[in-house]
């Protein structure tokens, strides 16, 4: 999938009108892919245009398995939070553990 031109909905589930997914609003799925983005970028060293596209990819790839694995929309949305949050803290954790301690004692 070329994911420059990525658009969501290429991979619908069948049309079934209990389906949560034919209630989401496309935007909503670029937003979040963005946001997935944002969240790499801020915590995996990239250079150039292509480590910035294999980014992008990433983060398709996983909003897509996120999106079809979800059972509604709050299933999705918490699971994709979730990953995001413990990206987060395991990126200020190593962080912490990189500081030099202070062994003086006042």
């Amino acid at each position: 999938m070329d994911t420059n031109n990525w658009r969501p909905g290429q991979a619908e589930p069948a049309m079934d009108t209990a389906d949560w997914r034919t209630q989401w609003p496309l935007d909503y799925r670029l937003r979040i892919v963005n946001k997935i983005l944002d969240t790499l970028m801020r915590h995996l060293p990239v250079s150039g245009q292509e480590g910035w596209n294999e980014l992008r990819k990433i983060a398709v790839r996983f909003e897509e398995k996120i999106y079809t694995g979800a059972t509604s929309q709050s299933d999705y949305l918490r699971k994709i939070s979730l990953k995001m949050l413990t990206m987060e803290t395991k990126a200020q954790t190593a962080m912490a553990n990189n500081l030099p301690s202070n062994s003086a004692v006042f």
